[in-house]
């Protein structure tokens, strides 16, 4: 008996010892996550919603924020990281290739920067990895692919440069990728064709190029290829058209050249999106299209496609959006939109685009009965004719119609003022005739009214005040007459009023001067006379304004020196007599300035807009003199004065003291005590440049700021922070933005910050004050950025409430105001590309970069990765290179919405 028990005795210490080393073990290893995690924290700079600034040791790391735990055989090992969309700042530490058990990691919209650390391979258990929406650099780490379990991959929306790994094609279970909206060159790997489980790829708003590798075709499986925003060529491989689950096609906005195969429809059954939009395709359109019953989106814009439509629409129910414009379709026949009368089955129908093609014959009565779901009608540019049916008005959810450039006739239907959701009404360029109805005053949304070039007549309904959000009035080149009515300036919001070519008459209104956001004005070619309205200079945004060809009369009024964001002025042939203000030549936007063709006189300045000869012209003014040489006016003759030269108050006091000592002594006494209380005033702590921007030092800026105190704060960044400061005795409250140089990129933020707000100014940009490139008392290199304070703080703030806001702080905007908000953005980015001398793409247009005043007027902020293109001295157009812009302007590729 006593060798069994003997024997039992030694299998329990084993198992002991067993069981205490796999607690060790077990310890370890639960270690080993918590330091990772540890790591993970610490690389975070920013954590606005306290999420991992909690974990701590006094809380098992499995009951922290966003960590998951599980497993049956190892319960404390970390399994999942989710921790999206919580407003963290930081890098992604290496430490995070510790976490062995890891299976889920979900760290999309977030601001996570710098490169993705190579570690990542070390996760052979991970399957899902999304960082997308991110500030992700560096390239793609090519022995990701040792994540031989990866399911779906998501690096879209990120900084992300290089080729795309050809590794990638290894990772036999992917079923998703997704790169899109990154800066990634190169092709795509024909080793893409061995991903037999993938269902998914969008590598969308890139710099691929190249052709589409034919071995994309083995992929069996895909419904979904986004390649959109590229810079491919070739043709498209027909094995493409053989992937029979295909949903999703959208290679629009490349290079791409061939035609579309005759049994698309066909081949391709499954199809609910299909974009070749801007391209070099050629041909016609397929007639099998009609089979595709699933289809949502059919966009076949701006390519070189021909031939009449012959597409039976009527089978297509669940089409929204159908875009054939700016190609060569139509011939110019009566039955060119025979096809329209098929699309009255479509209910779901909300775009419909034909605009820039060859289609003749009338519009369609059949219009009339499209889909109510309809928003955008867009016809425009080509050779329609006769009149707009009546029935258009059933189209009661309309937003934009746009039938300019044919040559529609008759009046412009009542029954247009139905359509109480109307946007944007662009007839011009027509032969519209009679009067502008009373009924389009009913059009209260209406920010676009663009009725020029027609044989319109009378005069301006006054009910036209109505419309309050109006941004765009165009009556151009028609045949209105009578005076200019008050009631236009009651549309404050006004940003452009275009009434040149007609036959007003009359003075124009002192009520000018309530359009205060007016950019541009023309009345040129008109019948208006008297003198230019002191309120103009009330206008103070104005960047345009021509009031050529007239018969205004006077001097050129001293209430324009106000306008000092002035591009363009011309008020040649006209009556205008007296000098040419100097106040011209302080300008220093001018671009354009004609004064020919009046009665000025006097001398012409040499400096500012006076030195460029190609932009300025004084012709037709026969007693001026002066100028640069290359003006050939004669010399100005100076007479000298017979005057002793004493200054004019001198003499006053002589004159004074010749009527009473008494007189004379309180006089001098008053003139001097007032002479040295203006010459003893101090001078300004800021030394202006240029009369715009003044000098600043580190130390004037980390006064204003109480060195830079956590309790100035005002946000964090990627590259830096903003700090609230006082400058000028207190006087003088500023936004600093102070850059951190060690982080990468950051100075390239500043100098492309810098240059694109150094010559520009709007009253919807934030306005620069200063910048500041020193260094600081430690001998660090130091650069900020001074700011005009927006005591509104930032839309974001009143958009979404935040952990750390002020308790029962009320923050609401109405639909007004957010209307509001959402024209001066549109404003500011009109401006920038389509106003400003020079064209800027902002790039981060978001809640966060739009700053509001005391008023809650929109400010757009933040240029840190804004594009400059190139420069345009055109009056009407910016021609434009696209030439380091990544993406399309205005386009949202459907790969977008994967992850949204």
């Amino acid at each position: 008996m006593g060798y069994p028990l003997v024997l039992l005795s030694i299998c329990t210490i084993n198992a002991i010892l067993l069981l205490l080393s796999c607690s060790s073990c077990m310890s370890l290893a639960n270690g080993t996550d918590r330091l990772a995690l540890l790591s993970f924290k610490a690389r975070i700079t920013n954590d606005p919603f306290h999420v991992v600034s909690s974990w701590n040791d006094s809380v098992p790391h499995c009951e922290w924020p966003g960590v998951i735990c599980g497993g049956r055989k190892h319960p404390n090992r970390v399994r999942a990281l989710h921790l999206k969309s919580s407003g963290l700042v930081g890098s992604l530490a290496p430490e995070i290739g510790n976490l062995s058990f890891i299976q889920v990691i979900l760290l999309q919209n977030n601001s996570f920067h710098g490169e993705i650390p190579r570690e990542v391979s070390f996760l052979f258990r991970l399957r899902y990895l999304y960082l997308f929406n991110n500030s992700f650099e560096g390239e793609i780490p090519p022995n990701i692919t040792h994540c031989s379990n990866l399911i779906e991959l998501g690096l879209s929306s990120n900084n992300i440069v290089g080729k795309i790994p050809v590794e990638l094609g290894t990772l036999s279970k992917l079923q998703l990728l997704a790169f899109h909206k990154n800066r990634l060159t190169g092709q795509i790997p024909p080793s893409f064709g061995n991903l037999s489980s993938l269902f998914s790829i969008s590598a969308a708003i890139n710099d691929l190029s190249g052709s589409i590798p034919d071995a994309l075709g083995r992929m069996t499986r895909l419904m979904f290829l986004g390649l959109a925003d590229n810079k491919l060529s070739g043709t498209i491989p027909p094995t493409i058209y053989n992937l029979s689950l295909l949903g999703c096609f959208d290679v629009g906005y490349n290079q791409l050249q061939g035609s579309l195969p005759p049994n698309l429809g066909f081949t391709l059954p499954n199809l609910w999106w299909l974009s070749v939009h801007r391209n070099q395709f050629h041909g016609t359109i397929p007639i099998s299209v009609s089979n595709l019953s699933k289809i949502d989106t059919f966009s076949t814009g701006e390519n070189n496609l021909s031939g009449k439509v012959a597409i039976n629409f009527g089978g297509l129910s669940k089409l929204s959006r159908l875009s054939l414009s700016h190609n060569h379709l139509g011939s110019g026949e009566a039955d060119d939109l025979n096809f329209v009368n098929t699309l009255t089955n479509c209910s779901n129908l909300t775009f419909l685009g034909f605009g820039d093609n060859r289609f003749g014959g009338v519009l369609p009565y059949s219009v009339a009965n499209l889909s109510t779901q309809l928003t955008t009608l867009y016809l425009s540019n080509n050779q329609l004719f006769g009149d707009i049916p009546v029935g258009i008005g059933n189209l009661v959810r309309l937003q934009r119609m746009g039938l300019s450039g044919n040559l529609l006739e008759g009046s412009i239907p009542t029954s247009i003022g139905r359509l109480g959701m109307l946007d944007t009404l662009h007839l011009y360029e027509n032969r519209f005739t009679g009067p502008i109805p009373s009924s389009l005053g009913n059009l209260t949304l209406l920010t676009k009214l663009l009725l020029g070039e027609n044989h319109l007549q009378g005069t301006i309904p006054s009910s036209l005040r109505k419309c309050k959000y109006l941004l765009h009035l165009g009556l151009s080149g028609n045949s209105f007459n009578g005076i200019i009515p008050k009631e236009i300036f009651d549309l404050s919001t006004l940003i452009e009023l275009n009434l040149s070519r007609n036959s007003f008459v009359g003075s124009l209104p002192l009520e000018v001067g309530l359009l205060k956001n007016l950019g541009i004005l023309d009345v040129s070619k008109n019948m208006l006379s008297g003198e230019i309205p002191s309120t103009l200079g009330a206008c103070t945004s104005l960047e345009h304004l021509f009031m050529e060809e007239n018969l205004f009369q006077g001097s050129i009024s001293l209430s324009l020196s106000s306008l000092r964001g002035l591009q363009d002025l011309d008020l040649s042939h006209n009556n205008f007599s007296g000098f040419i203000p100097k106040y011209f030549s302080t300008f220093k936007f001018f671009q354009n300035l004609n004064l020919s063709f009046n009665h000025l006189e006097g001398h012409v300045p040499t400096n500012g807009v006076f030195r460029n000869l190609s932009a300025v012209s004084v012709i037709g003014n026969n007693n001026l003199c002066g100028g640069i040489p290359e003006l050939h006016l004669p010399t100005c003759q100076i007479k000298k004065s017979k005057e002793d030269g004493r200054p004019h108050i001198f003499k006053l006091i002589v004159i004074i003291c010749g009527c009473g000592g008494s007189l004379c002594l309180i006089f001098v006494t008053i003139f001097f005590i007032i002479y040295r209380r203006r010459k003893g005033k101090k001078e300004p702590t800021l030394l202006l440049i240029e009369d715009r921007h003044f000098k600043i030092t580190y130390g004037q800026l980390l006064k204003a700021t109480d060195g830079f105190s956590s309790r100035n704060l005002i946000g964090v960044g990627s590259f830096g922070s903003v700090y609230k400061g006082v400058l000028n005795h207190r006087e003088t409250i500023v936004a600093v933005k102070v850059f951190n140089i060690r982080q990468r990129g950051a100075s390239k933020s500043f100098m492309v910050e810098c240059e694109s707000l150094r010559n520009i100014q709007h009253r919807n940009l934030v306005r620069i004050l200063t910048s500041c490139s020193s260094i600081d008392f430690e001998g660090n290199d130091f650069k900020a950025l001074v700011y005009e304070f927006m005591p509104g703080g930032n839309l974001e703030r009143w958009l979404h409430s935040h952990a750390n806001d002020i308790p029962n702080e009320q923050r609401h905007l109405n639909l007004v105001q957010r209307l509001n908000i959402a024209i001066d953005m549109a404003t500011a980015l009109d401006y920038l590309h389509h106003q400003c001398h020079m064209q800027i793409i902002h790039c981060d247009l978001k809640p966060s970069n739009i700053l509001l005043d005391c008023d809650l007027t929109a400010h757009l902020g933040d240029f840190g990765i804004s594009r400059i293109l190139s420069v345009s001295t055109n009056r009407s157009k910016n021609h434009t290179s696209s030439i380091g812009i990544k993406g399309s302007l205005g386009y949202i590729a459907p790969g977008e919405y994967l992850f949204h």
